[in-house]
């Protein structure tokens, strides 16, 4: 059987990335530090997954053990020797903690086996897989690196799947939706293409990075500021409110046309994508507070993030993002006080005005016409 790596035993390990390489004739590993999750996959060898929807199903997964980092050092770099694939879900914030050990487990892997492997980090970030392999290339041995240059490939991903917050009886079972997305780049990869159900190997990343956030967390937050406003409290109440969910399609609207003109998707398979985004945010298992979609609206507010790279890119193209400025104006009046991001946001408002805080959370220029007229979908709004 052919064996996988996967860093990362929780909820997007086992309920997306994890389940798909069993599928596809994987035995899996699962590298956590989590001691408790590891001697429970450990002693039995599986765990179940509940597609939860209007077509609720049962997935039981077998084929799966686990390994404690802090513990089985040496039977992790043995894993490497024979890997066929190693995969990440922990977070960005973590690739750097894992680098070291993955740094170890290649140097070994290439001094004992030089066919092709494969390191793909499946996380809710741009450029994942580059960001993990320079942290790995800080650990290596000169003398080693141009064996894993050769032998090792990086492919960048785009995963999507919502996985909601969840607390079970059962420690390993795992609720997610139907929908799921995996997405890889395969310029990156080394020998030939690993074959994973759904996986889907792509030639232009960036079309289907941008498809998904200029839809998915585009429209998420959207309906996330608009609900706050209002007082709603959760995503899937948010999606009965027939004045949000006209905004929200407004919103779509004006991102659809950006990635039509940009990367040429076809427009009825986009809008079927756009579609499903929209069913999928109605699922009453999956809806989520409306203060966590929003959360950290600086990151939220950044020039390259959902809500400005759309707006900015549209009004380049000689487009006025009406829907857009009204949800970036939105964000700056998101004043929850139990998340960090926001309270900074509203001390800097405070503190220096509305107009310094667009051009310092944004960068939008002072006094451009984007910056105009989310000026005026401000007023509009303390109106």
């Amino acid at each position: 059987m052919k064996q996988a790596i996967h860093f990362g035993g929780g909820n997007i390990g086992r309920g997306f990335i994890g389940e798909l390489l069993v599928r596809s004739g994987y035995e899996v590993t699962f590298v956590d530090v989590a001691e408790t999750l590891v001697d429970e996959i450990n002693a039995r060898r599986s765990y179940d997954i509940e597609v939860v929807g209007n077509e609720p199903k049962s997935i039981h997964v077998e084929y799966v053990k686990a390994i404690n980092s802090n513990k089985q050092l040496e039977e992790l770099l043995d894993a490497f020797v024979t890997a066929g694939i190693v995969t990440t879900a922990i977070g960005p914030n973590i690739l750097k903690f894992i680098a070291p050990n993955i740094a170890k487990g290649l140097a070994r892997r290439v001094e004992k086996n030089e066919t092709p492997l494969n390191i793909i980090a499946c996380e809710n970030m741009v450029g994942g897989s580059t960001v993990l392999k320079n942290f790995v290339y800080e650990h290596l041995a000169d003398d080693v690196k141009a064996k894993v240059t050769r032998c090792i490939g990086f492919p960048d991903a785009a995963v999507d799947r919502i996985v909601p917050i969840q607390h079970n009886e059962d420690p390993l079972l795992v609720k997610v939706e139907p929908f799921c997305e995996w997405d890889v780049d395969r310029k990156g990869v080394v020998g030939a293409e690993p074959q994973i159900e759904g996986l889907t190997w792509v030639d232009n990343l960036e079309a289907y990075i941008e498809r998904k956030l200029f839809s998915v967390n585009t429209g998420h937050a959207s309906i996330a500021y608009m609900a706050y406003l209002k007082g709603i409290e959760d995503i899937a109440t948010a999606m009965k409110d027939e004045e949000i969910v006209a905004f929200v399609r407004r919103v779509w609207a004006e991102s659809s046309e950006l990635l039509i003109e940009k990367f040429g998707f076809d427009r009825g398979q986009l809008a079927a994508y756009i579609r499903t985004a929209e069913e999928r945010f109605k699922n009453p298992h999956l809806s989520d507070a409306v203060t966590r979609v929003a959360r950290g609206p600086k990151r939220k507010l950044g020039a390259k993030d959902r809500l400005v790279s759309p707006a900015v890119q549209l009004m380049e193209r000689g487009r006025k993002p009406e829907a857009l400025a009204t949800v970036i104006a939105a964000a700056l009046h998101f004043d929850f006080a139990d998340d960090p991001e926001a309270v900074e946001v509203q001390s800097f408002i405070k503190e220096n005005g509305i107009e310094k805080a667009i051009t310092h959370f944004t960068e939008i220029p002072a006094g451009s016409e984007l910056f105009n007229l989310i000026l005026e979908k401000n007023a509009e709004m303390k109106k």
